[in-house]
């Protein structure tokens, strides 16, 4: 499988893990909280194999670009939350940064780094 399909899934889950620990209400709904944190149990389990072929930076930037963007865009239409102009404008900078990143990023020259590199 791609990595950034790895990637993907990762976001998708955080995503929905980060609207249920809202919808938990800082966990009253134990029920809610439990699944926001299996979701991020897998989200790291995706996350983790994406890792191995897109350079951290660039994966971890465009994960949290990709799920800033879903999370306000649902958290508008789940719990009428908004946002000012300016805040959406920023987050546009987020994105712009997420995809500049991605399209600098030649996945097949990084080399996958071990412990024993670092």
């Amino acid at each position: 499988m791609s990595p950034w399909v790895y990637l993907s899934i990762a976001i998708a889950f955080e995503v929905a893990g980060t609207l249920l620990l809202k919808a938990s209400n800082g966990f009253e709904k134990m029920a809610l909280g439990m699944a926001a944190i299996a979701c991020y149990s897998v989200c790291f389990w995706f996350f983790a194999p994406a890792l191995k072929a897109i350079p951290a930076g660039v994966a971890y930037a465009v994960w949290a670009g990709i799920g800033i963007v879903c999370v306000a865009v649902l958290s508008f239409a789940l719990f009428e939350q908004r946002l000012s102009w300016l805040q959406m404008a920023l987050i546009s900078l987020i994105v712009i940064g997420a995809v500049g990143l991605n399209l600098t990023t030649d996945i097949h020259a990084a080399k996958p780094e071990t412990i024993e590199t670092l």
